[in-house]
């Protein structure tokens, strides 16, 4: 029998639960996150956890000492008694002890029989898993024993390097919070806490050479309200880590065997440096700690030699404080127009001998000569740095390690080039994106669009390398920073139940994911949420919706699943469902315009979110359509069928429901079926100008009755974009005298970001939903 139905097995053998109450036995669950790489179960009895069970641990080992007594906390935690930890080997206990015999140093072994619970690893930390593994299997059951079935558990990551970064920089978190932040890491088995501890916005970690840091730079006087709005809170914000404090929290994040990687974002997003230190800038200021949101063109300046000594200042009492093989030095998003017009930052291009290529300015080799200089100084130390994927432009340094946050093809590109890779790509790991299309009713977040199951679809290998080359993809991470996540009850909302689809790909083999499976699996684990008090997103308890054009019928077919038990029910009017309502039991065809809403309804009377999607039929719908360009990288969806589905975007262009175009016209071919008579054409652009995304310029209508011949009917040029025009959605519309024909061809034309615009002379991204023909 295979590992996958073997889990079967076990999982199915382990749903059923007794009503809690003392002398009650509940069984465990072994359907846990990550999904562990072999499980099998054993015909024996079960082992029955209860008050009087022993938890022993080799004796004179102080780490596994500790991981006995996280475990008896992690067990109060579900049960409400408390283990004994004793010294030794436990009679029909639960034994931790080291074998040698795993080969991987975070593997462990975990074997439940009806004499006791065996948890063994390579090293202190594999325990530390296999304990993470049975405090999830164990469930949340106040004064009952517990029943855990025989299984044999070895387990192992896919990834050495697992990890999650907590941006501290545009909001603060106390030590409380960050402290719990880790024991959330620790619960989903990862192992690297990247902690960003400064930017224009904030000064978050004391450094004692130059105390106006903290003095100064962790404190701005007032906070943008929104998305960059232009009015503000009047408010003063501050906060920053003495020394001490960082002291306490690496250790207290090394008990969980979480290493912290710390950054010290340079030689941009420094702007609360300048404003403690302004001779540092290029213009030698005056500088402000940054009030808004965004990129600070005022950076650190290149050809100062006194702003490298500063640099390497800090790194040298960071390097004290973090014992992590890496250091994090940024290296992200430096505007270099302040070095353009510097004279000292020039002089230094010119001592150095640097000049620009068809490649790279010479402005931009002047940040590798600041990434390798950082580097030479941090290895002197015995530390190695990693940074952003930026730091390959002009050259990467020797020993550097990349981050890959714009894509994959940054750390595709470093892994070909014999350098370690953690991938971290925004489209699929950046928490701070909303989780739900309905953004009107999440919290506010910087943008985009990132459901949990993208997130579990993420793979960091990417196709392409050699076998040799993929061994350079040393891990995954994802990140969240904190612009408009002002509260940690906040942060947990966005990590969560996310950070569980990111932990299965960290450190699950890919053979063994399944989205489907998984699900399941995430809602046992928010049962640990909830017994933990945390505040996590609960999108996976409500309906999950595939709609997908059938053009061979006309029709929009809706199919829809929920996980956990209940029914759904459906309206097709816009009134919101009831038991009355029409029960869901197979796909749903819709051909007309309809307002269609459905809930979960579970056995205890509890609601889900209602569904709801408003779905507008013309004569252009569920046609087939063709594009002659290809949408731009990262913004097909699901291709040209976007633009004729039924289905309108709202303002968040990433949903899936906008098609992007950057350099290249939307041209659209639709096959209306038949000779069919219209006489207007319109369709929304969705428009973004700090994100390069402009409006439509022109449209072009033709018309054939072949689809090989076409003949313009009518064209229109559509006003450009004024500076201080809003974002949002722009409706545009052509008419023209009724015309009859089968084949339709739409051309809608983008346009260069204007003069205006910091990305000037660059091509504009253009986005389209639904075009729609009357």
């Amino acid at each position: 029998m295979n590992t996958l139905s073997k889990y079967a097995l076990i999982l199915a053998a382990c749903t059923g639960m007794l009503s809690c109450s003392n002398n009650k036995t509940v069984r465990g669950n072994y359907g846990i996150v990550p999904l562990p790489q072999e499980m099998a179960e054993q015909q024996g009895a079960s082992f029955e956890l209860t008050p009087s069970t022993q938890i022993s641990y080799p004796e004179g080992n102080e780490l596994m000492k500790k991981n006995a007594n996280f475990l008896s906390s992690y067990i109060k935690e579900a049960t409400g008694y408390e283990l004994p930890v004793v010294a030794g080997v436990a009679g029909k206990g639960i034994n931790l002890s080291l074998d040698k015999n795993i080969q991987n140093p975070e593997g462990y072994k975990l074997a439940v029989t009806a004499d006791g619970i065996q948890i063994s690893g390579e090293t202190e930390a594999g325990v530390f898993y296999g304990i993470q593994t049975l405090r999830k299997s164990i469930p949340t059951a106040k004064d009952a024993n517990i029943e855990l079935p025989a299984v044999n558990i070895n387990d192992y990551p896919r990834f050495k390097y697992r990890g999650m970064m907590l941006d501290v920089g545009r909001h603060f978190f106390p030590v409380d919070s960050v402290k719990k932040y880790i024991d959330i890491l620790a619960l989903h088995n990862i192992n690297t806490f990247h902690w960003h501890l400064t930017d224009d916005q904030g000064w978050r970690i004391e450094i004692k050479k130059y105390p106006k840091l903290t003095e100064i730079g962790s404190k701005r006087s007032e906070t943008v309200i929104g998305h960059n709005s232009g009015k503000y809170d009047g408010q003063e914000y501050g906060g920053f880590y003495t020394q001490d404090e960082i002291r306490d929290v690496v250790k207290y994040a090394q008990e969980r065997y979480i290493t912290i990687i710390p950054e010290i974002d340079m030689p941009g997003h420094q702007q609360a440096a300048l404003a403690s230190y302004p001779e540092l800038g290029c213009t030698g200021g005056p500088y402000e700690v940054w009030k808004q949101w965004g990129v600070s063109e005022d950076v650190i300046c290149a050809g100062n030699e006194q702003a490298m000594q500063f640099l390497e200042d800090v790194l040298a009492e960071i390097i004290e404080l973090f014992p992590s093989k890496y250091i994090h030095v940024g290296g992200d998003e430096c505007p270099k127009v302040r070095w353009e017009k510097c004279p000292k930052c020039q002089a230094r291009i010119k001592a150095e001998g640097i000049k620009g290529d068809k490649k790279h300015s010479a402005e931009e080799y002047l940040q590798s000569y600041v990434i390798s200089r950082m580097e030479k100084f941090v290895e002197s130390k015995g530390r190695h740095i990693i940074g952003w994927d930026e730091i390959l432009e002009g050259g990467l340094a020797p020993n550097a390690t990349v981050m890959s946050w714009r894509g994959m093809e940054g750390g595709t590109e470093a892994a070909r080039q014999k350098h370690d890779v953690v991938m971290s790509p925004n489209t699929f790991v950046y928490l701070d994106y909303y989780q739900s299309s309905d953004t009107e009713n999440e919290p506010q977040a910087i943008g985009g669009y990132l459901p949990l199951e993208k997130v579990y679809s993420f793979e960091p290998v990417p196709e392409g390398l050699t076998p040799e080359e993929q061994k350079y993809i040393i891990g995954a991470q994802a990140n969240l920073w904190t612009e408009y996540i002002p509260t940690f009850s906040q942060v947990e909302y966005m990590v969560l139940p996310r950070m569980g689809a990111l932990a299965e790909t960290q450190w699950t083999d890919p053979s063994k994911k399944d989205y489907r499976s998984f699900l399941p699996r995430m809602i046992h684990l928010t049962e640990v949420y909830d017994r933990l008090g945390y505040n996590y997103a609960k999108h996976i308890f409500d309906i999950n919706a595939t709609l997908t054009p059938n053009t061979e019928s006309g029709m929009l077919e809706i199919s829809l699943l929920k996980f956990g038990d209940g029914d759904i029910y459906y309206t097709l009017d816009g009134s919101v469902p009831t038991r009355n309502s029409i029960k869901y039991e197979s796909p749903v065809n819709i051909d007309k315009d309809t307002d269609f809403k459905a809930i979960v309804i579970r056995p205890n009377g509890n609601v889900s979110r209602l569904f709801n999607e408003q779905i507008r039929f013309n004569k252009a719908t569920i046609k087939p359509v063709t594009l002659k360009e290809s949408p731009s990288k990262g913004y097909t969806f699901n291709g040209a069928s976007v633009l004729v589905d039924g289905l309108s975007g709202n303002e968040n262009y990433k949903t899936g429901r906008w098609l992007g175009f950057q350099g290249k016209d939307v041209d659209a071919v639709i096959d209306l079926k038949t000779p069919t008579e219209f006489s207007t054409i319109s369709f929304n652009t969705n428009v973004v100008k700090g994100d390069w995304i402009m409006g439509a310029t022109s449209i072009v209508v033709k018309i054939s009755d072949d689809g090989k011949t076409f003949r313009e009917i009518a064209n229109k040029a559509i006003p450009v974009l004024k500076q201080d025009d809003k974002d949002g959605l722009y409706p545009q519309e052509i008419t023209f005298e009724s015309v009859t024909a089968r084949y339709v061809e739409v051309i809608i034309k983008g346009s260069k970001l204007p003069s205006w615009h910091g990305g000037a002379g660059s091509d504009a991204f253009l986005f389209v939903d639904e075009i729609v023909i009357k």
